[in-house]
C-alpha cells in the first residue's frame, strides 16, 4: 500500500476514540471529561464501534461515570436538563452489547431508572433516552438472570403502560414482553395480572376493529397474552376481551380464507380452549353454530394434514394439527355435555360424524409412524387425542382401533420404560424425581393415562382383551399401577383435589376388575398380579384412614377382595400380617357405610349412608356391593378371616344397626349383601354364629326376610 497515503476514516475514528479514551482517563474536571465523553457517545450512538472498542470504552470509564452521569441534575449551560442523563444511558445501552455486562448486578440495579424512564413522558429530545433503555432492556432479558429481574422489579408493568399509552417505542415494549411471557409467564401473571389484561383490552379491541392483514397478525400475538390461570373469566375486564376475540374469530372463521390466514386463527381458538374451556363460547343459537363451526374446520384441517402421503407436508403442519386436536377434544366435551349443553342433539350428532372421519385419519396416521419417529411430540399429541376419542366413543371405528392396539401398547410401554430410566438418574436441582413429566418437558411424557379410560372399555370386550393380553398389557398395566402408587405416596400433604395419579389408579383397578371377571385364568399365572395383590395387601391400611382418598381406597379394596379369591393359595394371603390388616381395613370399609339417622318423615330411626361416605356415594356404591360379594366369597377360602371379623366386633355392630332401624328403610339389595356376609360367616364359623345368636339374629333375621340366614342359624 502507499504509505504515504491518507489514513481512512476508520482508522481516523479510531484514532479520535483512542484520544478520547486518553482523555477520559487522563482527564482533570468534569468538563474535560464530559467533552471527551461527548465524541465518545457520538461514536457509539453512530453505532460504528466493533465489540473489542466498546470494551475498551468499559475498561477506560467501567461503571462510576455513568453512575454519576445518572444521577447528575444539572446540565452543562445551554444544554436540556437530561442531557447527562441521556449520555449515562447512552454508555449503558453500549455496555450492554456485551452479555457479560448485561448480567452485571450494575446494569441489573438500573432497571428501575430505566422502567421510570420509559413511564416518563417523551419528547423528540428524550427520544434517544428511550431507544437506549429498550437497548439496555432487551441486552438483560437475553441473559440468564435477566427475566426473573425485570418481572420482580417491575419492568413488565411499566412495559404494559408504556403499550398501551401508545409512547415512543411501544412496538417494542410489545415485544419485549412477548419476550417476557415466553420465559416467565406465570411470575409475569401473578404479579401484574391488571397491568397484563390492561394490554389485553387493547389487542382484542384492535383485532375486532382491524379490518386488514394486521387482524391475521393479531392473531400470532394474542396467544401470549392469554395465560392459563384463571384472571381472565374472574375479571369483569378479562370477560369483556373473551368477548372480542370470539366477536373477532367468529368474522375471520366465517369467511372464505387462504391456510396463511386460516391457521393462525385456528391457533388462537385452540389457545382460548386451553385457557377457559369453552366458556368463552357464548351460550345461545350464535355461540352453537360457532363452536359447531370451529371443531368442523378443525376435522377438516386434520384430515387434510394427516392424510397427506407426503410426510413432509405433514412436518409443517404439526402445530396446527396439535391446535386442532385441542378444539376437536372440545369438540367431544362438548358432544356429551348434558348440563347446560352449548350444541343441540342435531349439532352433535353431526360433529360426532365428522369427528369419526378425523380420528380415522389420526389412526390411518399413526400407522404410518416408523420407530425412528416414537419421540416426536406430534405423535403423542396424536395418541392422547385418540385416547380421549377411546375413553368417550365406544362403538365407532372399533376395528381400526383393535389393528392399532399393538402400536399403542409399544408405544406407551417404550415411554414408560424410557420414564422409569429417567426417574433412576440423578435429576437437575429443583426437579422431583419419578414424576410423569408435563408436556414439553424433556423427560419421557406418560401416554398411559390418556389411554387408560379406552383400554377399561376395551378390557370389557373379547376381540380387544385378547389383543390387549397377547400384546403384554397386562404386565405394563400392573407395572405402570405399581409405579402411580409410589407417585402418590411421594406427593405432598393431603390430595383434596383429584390428581391425574389418583385418577390414573383408579382407573387402572376398572381394568383389572374386567381381567379379574373376564380372564381369571391370566391373573393365576401371571407373576405380575402376585406383586400387584401383595402392593394392595400393603396400601389399603395406610390409605383408608386418609379421607380424601376414599374412593381409591374402595377400588383397592374390591379389587384386593376380587383377586385374593383367585389367588387364595398363593403364600402371601396364607395369614400372614399384611393378609390380616388388609381384610381387617376392608371390614372397617364395608362396616361403616351405614348409620342409624333419624327419619323425619316417621319419626323412626332408617338407615343411611354415612356422612364420610355421603359425597362420594355415586361412586362408592358399586365397589361397596361388589365388595360385600366379594368378602362373602373369602371367608371360606380363609379359615382366620372369621376371627379377624369378630376382633373387628363387625358382627355387634351390624346386629344393632338392624335392631335399631324400620326393616322397611333398608330396601332389598342392601339386606341381600348383609345376608350373604352373614350366612358365610355362621357357616364357616361357630363362634361367629353364637355371636350372631346372642344379639338376636334369629330375630332380626325373621324380621327382614333373611331365609337363608334364618335357615343355617336353625341348623344344629
Amino acid at each position: 500500500s502507499n504509505s504515504g497515503a491518507a489514513p481512512s476514516a476508520e482508522a481516523a475514528r479510531n484514532l479520535t476514540l483512542k484520544r478520547c479514551l486518553d482523555v477520559l482517563r487522563d482527564a482533570k474536571n468534569d468538563s474535560e471529561q464530559f467533552a471527551a465523553l461527548l465524541l465518545v457517545t457520538k461514536a457509539v450512538r453512530a453505532g460504528e464501534l466493533d465489540s473489542k472498542t466498546r470494551r475498551q470504552i468499559f475498561d477506560a470509564i467501567g461503571f462510576t461515570f455513568p453512575n454519576r452521569l445518572l444521577t447528575s441534575r444539572e446540565p452543562p449551560a445551554g444544554c436540556p436538563e437530561h442531557t447527562f442523563r441521556a449520555l449515562g444511558l447512552t454508555l449503558l445501552a453500549c455496555f450492554c452489547t456485551d452479555p457479560e455486562l448485561a448480567s452485571h448486578s450494575q446494569i441489573l440495579n438500573k432497571i428501575p431508572t430505566f422502567n421510570d424512564i420509559l413511564l416518563s413522558p417523551c419528547n423528540p429530545d428524550s427520544s434517544s433516552m428511550v431507544d437506549d433503555v429498550y437497548q439496555c432492556l432487551t441486552a438483560v432479558l437475553a441473559t440468564p438472570r435477566g427475566p426473573k429481574e425485570l418481572v420482580s422489579k417491575g419492568t413488565v408493568s411499566a412495559l404494559c403502560q408504556a403499550y398501551v399509552s401508545c409512547s415512543y417505542g411501544s412496538d417494542r415494549a410489545l415485544r419485549l414482553l412477548l419476550g417476557l411471557l415466553a420465559t416467565a409467564e406465570a411470575k409475569c401473571w401473578q404479579r401484574d395480572a391488571p397491568h397484563l389484561l390492561a394490554v389485553l383490552s387493547k389487542l382484542s379491541d384492535e383485532f375486532l376493529k382491524t379490518e386488514d392483514m394486521a387482524k391475521f397478525e393479531l392473531c400470532e400475538v394474542l396467544p401470549h397474552f392469554i395465560p392459563l390461570s384463571p384472571p381472565l373469566t374472574r375479571d369483569s375486564r378479562g370477560s369483556e376481551c373473551l368477548h372480542r376475540l370470539y366477536e373477532g374469530l367468529a368474522n375471520i372463521l366465517g369467511s372464505k380464507l387462504s391456510q396463511a390466514q386460516r391457521d393462525p386463527a385456528l391457533k388462537l381458538a385452540a389457545c382460548l380452549v386451553q385457557a377457559c374451556g369453552s366458556d368463552w363460547i357464548p351460550a345461545g343459537r350464535a355461540g352453537s353454530k360457532f363452536l359447531a363451526l370451529l371443531v368442523n374446520l378443525a376435522c377438516v384441517e386434520v384430515r387434510l394434514i394427516l392424510e397427506e402421503p407426503d410426510p413432509v407436508d405433514v412436518e409443517g403442519k404439526k402445530e396446527v394439527a396439535t391446535a386442532c386436536y385441542v378444539l376437536i377434544e372440545m369438540g367431544i366435551q362438548e358432544c356429551l355435555s348434558e348440563e347446560k349443553p352449548l350444541l343441540e342433539d342435531v349439532q352433535k350428532m353431526q360433529l360426532m360424524r365428522i369427528m369419526e372421519e378425523a380420528f380415522g385419519a389420526v389412526i390411518f396416521y399413526l400407522r404410518q409412524v416408523r420407530q425412528e419417529e416414537l419421540h416426536d411430540p406430534f405423535i403423542f399429541a396424536s395418541v392422547r387425542i385418540l385416547g380421549a376419542w377411546m375413553a368417550e366413543e365406544t362403538s365407532s371405528l372399533k376395528q381400526e382401533i383393535c389393528e392399532l392396539l399393538p402400536f399403542l401398547v409399544h408405544y406407551a410401554k417404550k415411554l414408560f420404560k424410557e420414564g422409569e430410566t429417567a426417574a433412576s438418574l440423578p435429576q437437575p436441582d429443583g426437579m422431583p424425581a419419578g414424576l410423569d413429566s408435563s408436556e414439553g418437558s424433556g423427560l419421557p411424557r406418560d401416554a398411559l393415562r390418556f389411554l387408560l379410560p379406552g383400554f377399561c372399555h376395551l378390557t370389557a370386550e373379547d376381540k380387544p382383551r385378547d389383543i390387549l393380553i397377547s400384546e403384554g398389557a397386562p404386565a405394563l398395566l400392573c407395572e405402570y399401577f405399581l409405579r402411580q402408587w409410589e407417585v402418590l405416596g411421594s406427593e405432598p400433604g393431603s390430595l383434596t383435589p383429584l390428581t391425574s395419579t389418583e385418577m390414573s389408579l383408579q382407573t387402572a383397578c376398572g381394568i383389572f376388575f374386567n381381567l379379574v371377571v373376564t380372564a381369571p385364568d391370566l391373573i393365576r399365572r401371571d407373576k405380575y398380579f402376585s406383586s400387584l395383590m401383595d402392593m394392595l395387601l400393603k396400601s389399603l391400611p395406610f390409605l383408608l384412614p386418609q379421607k380424601d382418598h376414599l374412593v381409591l381406597a374402595a377400588n383397592i379394596a374390591t379389587l384386593g377382595l376380587m383377586m385374593a379369591r383367585i389367588l387364595a393359595s398363593s403364600a402371601v394371603l396364607q395369614g400372614t400380617q399384611s393378609a390380616k390388616e388388609f381384610f381387617a381395613a376392608t371390614i372397617r370399609f364395608l362396616s361403616e357405610a351405614h348409620t342409624a339417622q333419624a327419619d323425619p318423615t316417621s319419626h323412626c330411626l332408617a338407615v343411611a349412608v354415612s356422612p364420610a361416605y355421603g359425597p362420594a356415594w355415586a361412586d362408592l356404591r358399586e365397589l361397596w356391593f361388589l365388595g360385600m360379594q366379594a368378602f362373602a366369597s373369602c371367608v371360606s377360602l380363609f379359615p382366620w378371616l372369621p376371627q379377624t371379623v369378630l376382633q373387628a366386633r363387625w358382627l355387634e355392630g351390624l346386629s344393632e344397626l338392624l335392631t335399631q332401624v324400620a326393616p322397611a328403610s333398608v330396601d332389598s339389595e342392601l339386606t341381600a349383601a348383609f345376608q350373604g356376609v352373614l350366612v358365610e360367616l355362621a357357616r364357616a364359623s361357630k363362634p361367629c354364629r353364637e355371636v350372631i345368636l346372642l344379639h338376636r339374629g334369629e330375630e332380626w333375621a325373621n324380621l327382614y326376610g333373611m331365609a337363608a340366614l334364618e335357615q343355617c342359624l336353625s341348623e344344629q
